[in-house]
């Protein structure tokens, strides 16, 4: 069964970081976001950062977190489950 908070965040990546050649469901739930597999950087991941602070009304406060959350879509999925207002899970 499909997430959808999972697939609303691979669009989002996606639209947010404009990334070519790439769709929603070609990212895995459990792919590496930085680094291997879609291969962001450090300025994509400030980008997404600040889309999902928007978005979702939550607060990334420190590049050890953003690591955490930012590890796959799986994990990011279940940060912001942690941590943003049940509203804002809907949308």
């Amino acid at each position: 069964m499909t997430d959808p908070l999972q697939q609303r965040l691979k669009h989002l990546i996606v639209t947010t970081l404009k990334i070519p050649d790439v769709r929603p469901e070609d990212i895995a739930d459990d792919e590496p976001l930085i680094g291997s597999g879609l291969n962001l950087d450090s300025i994509d991941a400030l980008e997404l950062v600040v889309s999902l602070e928007k978005e979702f009304g939550i607060k990334i406060s420190s590049s050890e977190e953003s690591r955490e959350a930012l590890s796959s879509v799986a994990k990011l999925a279940e940060f912001i489950r942690a941590r943003a207002p049940q509203e804002r899970l809907s949308a």
